[in-house]
């Protein structure tokens, strides 16, 4: 499958090098560039990307607001963030605004370009450097298990959920549960649902934050 790729980078270098890189791999297709996030807004719209790989600290509208606008007007559209910052604030925001991954800019050419294709299947990329404080500030900031939300759960939605926690894709999620992929796709509706998040970043931030996951399970 060819995955459109819409880069968004404020320094040129930048977006010639990523160009450069992801048009190696013969699956994915660089459909355009954008250097600021009002910029990658409005190529979103002209060019409908399967995937936007967003820089977070630039002019005007950053990667933080450009990524919430995306999300809310085209949420089928993957954002992945490839920045140098690795701040807790800037992790956090990215996530809560729909990102689907978070990767810092010195990741190897390997693993940006597995990133992108995995985030398009559903697969959640947290950049190693970054995983451990996201996971160490829902320890912290974790609230008393919602037994009325966990209650809502069928066994195999929190069967489907623990494992969408880890990262799996509906595929795999499938092979795991012995369930059909159609199957798994509506649990994972149903617990976008019951949860009231839009991604599975966000299904996993809330199972993790709310005692529906365990920390030690992941």
């Amino acid at each position: 499958m060819m995955v459109k790729v819409l880069i968004c980078d404020d320094q040129d270098f930048a977006r010639e090098g990523l160009q450069l890189i992801l048009e190696t791999d013969p699956e994915l297709q660089v459909v355009g560039v954008a250097q600021d996030g009002a910029d990658a807004i409005e190529k979103v719209d002209q060019l409908q990307p399967d995937l936007v790989l967003m820089d977070l600290k630039m002019p005007g509208i950053n990667g933080i607001q450009a990524t919430q606008a995306i999300h809310d007007k085209h949420p089928e559209i993957f954002v992945l963030v490839l920045t140098t910052y690795d701040g807790d604030a800037w992790v956090f925001d990215a996530i809560r605004s729909g990102a689907s991954g978070y990767l810092l800019k010195d990741s190897p050419r390997d693993r940006l370009i597995a990133a992108i294709k995995e985030t398009v299947q559903g697969k959640t990329h947290v950049d190693p450097g970054v995983a451990g404080k996201l996971l160490t500030h829902i320890a912290h900031t974790r609230v008393a298990t919602d037994t009325t939300l966990a209650k809502s759960l069928s066994d195999r939605e929190k069967d489907v959920l623990k494992l969408l926690a880890h990262g799996l894709t509906n595929t795999e999620i499938a092979q795991q549960l012995y369930l059909s992929e159609g199957t798994v796709k509506n649990y994972v509706s149903s617990l976008f649902t019951k949860l009231d998040v839009a991604d599975r970043t966000q299904a996993a931030v809330k199972a993790l934050r709310y005692g529906l996951v365990n920390l030690n399970d992941l």
